[in-house]
């Protein structure tokens, strides 16, 4: 499938809004997940094929150098009356290549994607929910706070560079709503805010999402300290600090296999 870039919005000094639409869209089923992503093909500089193409085509008729590279976009809103579908991506200047497009993109341009898919859903039966992340977790936080109904009851822990890069971020639930910022005296201020976190009581469905070191150690306290039931924690690894993506997929499922081991 491929959306057409309707609009684009620069919501914090890390942070762009893609809007997609156009009959590329048509068809297009979504999973009934706060944590929809696609898997987006994107072209290295000097890609000789069109902005439409069949990436599976590609890399059967083109030399390794030109095959598009794969990023997941977590899809922040999808608009079915619209047929627009919302993606808020992480900039940081021209490192990577998921950052960079999305840095660049204008009306017009064209992303092709594979799925979606979704895991997460704020389970109504919880006496209350956590939801944990970074910036690359924000979208699928907001989503699923949006969700959540008056009589909920959640708190969010989100870390971000400083206060110019809180987002806007809503919710029909009691949201008790805690921005953590990052400073040179604290290397893992995300972890910290979870383990020093006066946190409600009663059964929790947890969304922990992140960096991996961090959601590793987030999950182990939370399993180990915290009680928190297995089947009660949603925790992905979605990057890892001194990798690139391509890095980060070689051995993301070792890491997964590992950290699953630390509370086995």
């Amino acid at each position: 499938m491929h959306g057409v870039v309707q609009s684009t919005e620069q919501i914090s000094p890390t942070m762009v809004r893609v809007v997609l639409g156009g009959d590329g869209l048509d068809g297009l089923e979504m999973p009934d997940c706060t944590d929809s992503y696609i898997n987006a093909a994107i072209p290295p500089a000097g890609a000789t094929y069109g902005p439409v193409f069949d990436p599976r085509e590609v890399r059967d008729t083109h030399p390794q150098e030109q095959w598009p590279l794969r990023r997941r976009y977590t899809v922040r809103r999808w608009d079915a009356e619209r047929r627009e579908m919302t993606l808020d991506l992480v900039v940081h200047g021209d490192s990577g290549h998921g950052g960079p497009w999305a840095d660049r993109a204008e009306p017009g341009d064209v992303l092709v994607f594979n799925g979606p898919a979704g895991d997460y859903r704020p389970d109504p039966g919880a006496d209350w929910h956590l939801l944990v992340g970074d910036e690359s977790a924000l979208p699928a936080i907001a989503a699923s706070l949006e969700v959540l109904r008056p009589a909920d009851r959640a708190v969010a822990l989100l870390v971000v560079d400083g206060p110019e890069h809180e987002i806007a971020v809503e919710s029909p639930a009691d949201l008790d709503l805690r921005w953590v910022h990052r400073s040179a005296r604290s290397p893992r201020p995300l972890v910290e805010a979870v383990e020093q976190a006066e946190l409600p009581t009663g059964r929790v469905h947890a969304f922990v999402h992140g960096e991996a070191e961090e959601i590793r150690a987030i999950r182990a306290h939370l399993l180990r300290d915290r009680g928190v039931a297995r089947a009660d924690l949603s925790c992905s690894p979605y990057w890892r600090r001194g990798m690139d993506d391509e890095q980060w997929r070689s051995v993301k499922k070792q890491f997964v296999t590992a950290m699953e081991g630390d509370t086995a």
